[in-house]
């Protein structure tokens, strides 16, 4: 087999150009010079994370699980650290009427056994009440616990769509990192391999080459109906959605209203 590169003439206005092995790889190279600089200053930041100031907090107010009220403090599960994801709820809403953004953050962290491998739990809090969160969890399928945290103060209740972290010293507790936004997308691999494709997320903030598909609206891909066709209209759900059993088109699942 021999590597032709293509007539340059044959290359579309601003498409990246298409070149020989060699061009390709010193191209790449130049790129890695780059992208170890980026992840030598994560690290630097990750470094001053670490470094933070703690603020110290009651773990022993009451979150409410499955099995009704626990202290905050049962979540570490005699683990030192604990992680968790604040999910945005909102109440009587269906299945379908959930977050999309807290859909896919929850939906990509379905297991904690590396996290509990390194001494870390793992939980989600919302503020919705608890009957309406269980049917959801269940719905869903999540395997990881969830909690009801409403009319809790922060920095256990408080603002939802953030991860946080929290660190046990026997019974004292503290609050050390939380973030939000761009921030929660370190639980999302799916779009950080997205980054390495050539046409990106597909949302419409990304710089692309001139001729690239046009990208949608931020996060387009988070909801779309049942054709897979990004939407917020009435046939939308969260993406995730549409591997659970019954999740048609037109099916109104979980609360709306006073009705069930």
């Amino acid at each position: 087999m021999t590597n032709t590169p293509s007539d340059p003439s044959t290359t579309q206005p601003g498409r990246p150009p298409v070149v020989d092995p060699a061009t390709w790889q010193a191209a790449r190279d130049e790129l890695l010079v780059r992208e170890k600089a980026h992840t030598r200053e994560g690290d630097a930041l990750a470094a001053a994370r670490r470094r933070l100031p703690m603020m110290e907090f009651d773990g022993t107010v009451e979150v409410v699980g499955p099995d009704g009220p626990v202290p905050f403090l049962d979540l570490f599960q005699g683990r030192d650290e604990l992680m968790v994801y604040k999910h945005m709820w909102y109440d009587s809403a269906p299945h379908q009427g959930q977050c999309e953004g807290c859909t896919t953050t929850a939906w990509h962290l379905k297991d904690a056994v590396y996290l509990n491998a390194r001494g870390v739990s793992y939980a989600v809090l919302t503020v919705g009440r608890w009957d309406e969160v269980a049917s959801y969890v269940e719905f869903m399928g999540y395997t990881q616990p969830w909690y009801s945290v409403r009319d809790v103060d922060p920095p256990v209740g408080g603002h939802m769509g953030h991860l946080t972290s929290y660190l046990r010293d026997g019974d004292r507790t503290f609050l050390t990192y939380s973030t939000t936004g761009r921030g929660n997308e370190r639980v999302n691999g799916s779009l950080g391999l997205l980054d390495m494709t050539p046409y990106g997320r597909g949302e419409a903030w990304e710089d692309k080459p001139e001729g690239w598909p046009e990208g949608g609206d931020a996060c387009w891909s988070w909801r779309s109906d049942a054709d897979g066709k990004p939407t917020w209209g009435p046939t939308s759900r969260p993406v995730p959605q549409w591997t659970r059993p019954g999740a048609g088109p037109v099916e109104t699942l979980g609360r709306q209203g006073h009705h069930h």
